[in-house]
């Protein structure tokens, strides 16, 4: 029987909606009134959400804007912690969630390379080995030793990938963020996921693209109004999914990085 690497038991996280207070006075003379108003007043970004992903798998998740599947990843990563219910993480996590996600701005593009891989629970050593490979890979020329408050949203994608796909990751978490730059560098992205799904690394994908789900993961959970629709074959999930939504697989709406061929780089 398999073991699961990550592992949610009915998890929910919700959010208080915070309302103006007339003053300290009006807060401590209505005080039960309010607390309960605020402990009414939540918004429910996910609601007993269960699933698991096993060692080496490739597992996607799809849904709509605003369904839950950014804030499924940050639990993962720990970035979150869940209003109620259980998740278990078993290995190190290599998240790549947002553009500029855990870079420092006053730092050069290269300090931040070492910065990040010592955060993500590398030795230096182990960072300045792989930090000229990491460096060609970004392609980032001369920018890489100028401070990243210079740096454009494709330049910081760039840089994010490029650590992330050469510290060796036992669970990579990738939100969204391989759709922004041009598109050779995505092509190298594509190629470098792929070598990582032949490696058995554990990946999970948050994407709008289904056919990425699709070409990149084994299984897919579908996420629709904050909790789980489903759970089975990505093939299966995506055909669904767009079928729901009215979409047909090969739209324009469903083109991402999995539709370019990767060329030999």
């Amino acid at each position: 029987m398999r073991e699961p690497v990550i592992a949610f038991d009915q998890v929910s996280k919700s959010y208080p909606f915070y309302h103006h207070v007339r003053g300290i006075k009006h807060l401590l003379f209505n005080l039960p009134r309010n607390v309960k108003s605020f402990q009414q007043n939540q918004y429910e970004a996910l609601r007993d959400i269960s699933f698991e992903v096993y060692k080496g798998e490739q597992f996607g998740i799809i849904g709509h804007n605003g369904a839950g599947k950014s804030t499924t990843l940050q639990l993962i990563a720990g970035v979150l912690r869940p209003t109620s219910g259980r998740i278990v993480v078993r290995g190190r996590i290599s998240p790549l969630l947002a553009l500029g996600a855990g870079f420092h701005p006053d730092l050069t593009g290269r300090e931040n390379v070492i910065f990040n891989g010592v955060l993500m629970g590398l030795t230096r050593r182990e960072v300045m080995a792989r930090l000229e490979e990491i460096v060609e890979f970004s392609e980032l020329g001369d920018f890489i030793d100028r401070s990243i408050r210079s740096y454009s949203n494709g330049m910081l994608a760039r840089l994010g990938f490029s650590v992330v796909a050469h510290l060796d990751p036992e669970i990579l978490l990738i939100d969204e963020v391989l759709g922004v730059g041009d598109i050779r560098f995505r092509q190298k992205c594509i190629k470098k996921m792929m070598e990582f799904k032949n490696n058995k690394v554990t990946m999970v994908l948050v994407t709008h693209s289904v056919n990425s789900v699709m070409q990149i993961c084994e299984r897919a959970m579908w996420i629709e109004d904050h909790t789980v629709k489903m759970i089975g074959d990505s093939q299966k999930v995506a055909r669904l999914y767009c079928e729901a939504a009215g979409v047909p697989l090969n739209s324009q709406e469903n083109v991402g990085m999995a539709e370019l061929e990767a060329p030999a780089i």
